[in-house]
């Protein structure tokens, strides 16, 4: 089974979402390590619960972006990883870890890309008062939130929404399509074609 690192930052839903997949056996694949840029990230404790290593690497050790990441991929590199998950990681993917996992990087944002990037995502589309909101699972490149899109799930903005209860009602669907991508992914039934992603079937 292939081996996955999960980088994260806060609490952790998301990589609950993938430990529940792979323990009842919907994915085929092992979580090797989960990686926190924050000490106390409730993450953390999510993986310990299911003895997975668990590491908080602190960036403020170290002088450069490129040698933060550098010890990241060391530590990848020495747990076997093939895939890496963003999953609420809050920091900017620099050009040390990408090209050391092209195309093997995967990201969860709470909004039907290529709308509302960057952060408060949920927040910007309940703002701009669109219809429907939603989620998108892509590939990490180079430009922020824009790589190609591998799944997208709607969630419609109801009349009586707050941005809480949007933000609540679109990670529910992120718990769903997020192990779904990574299942295809680990089957090798993905397939860039410039901005395109196909899906064999």
């Amino acid at each position: 089974m292939p081996n996955i690192a999960v980088l994260v930052s806060g609490r952790g839903s998301n990589l609950q979402a993938i430990i529940d997949s792979i323990e009842a056996d919907y994915l085929k694949a092992q979580i090797a390590v989960v990686i926190s840029d924050v000490e106390n990230a409730y993450a953390l404790e999510r993986a310990r619960r299911h003895e997975i290593e668990a590491v908080f690497i602190d960036p403020k050790r170290f002088t450069s972006k490129e040698l933060y990441e550098k010890e990241i991929i060391r530590l990848l590199k020495n747990h076997g990883v093939e895939l890496i998950l963003l999953a609420g990681y809050m920091r900017i993917v620099g050009d040390v870890l990408l090209s050391a996992y092209k195309n093997r990087i995967l990201n969860i944002h709470p909004s039907l890309l290529p709308a509302f990037t960057g952060l408060h995502a949920q927040k910007q589309a309940f703002d701009y008062g669109v219809k429907v909101a939603g989620c998108t699972v892509h590939f990490v490149d180079e430009t922020l939130d824009r790589g190609p899109i591998i799944l997208q799930r709607c969630v419609e903005i109801k009349e009586d929404d707050t941005p809480e209860t949007l933000a609540d009602r679109i990670l529910e669907q992120e718990h769903k399509i997020y192990p779904e991508a990574v299942k295809l992914f680990v089957e090798n039934r993905l397939r860039i074609e410039g901005r395109k992603v196909r899906i064999i079937e």
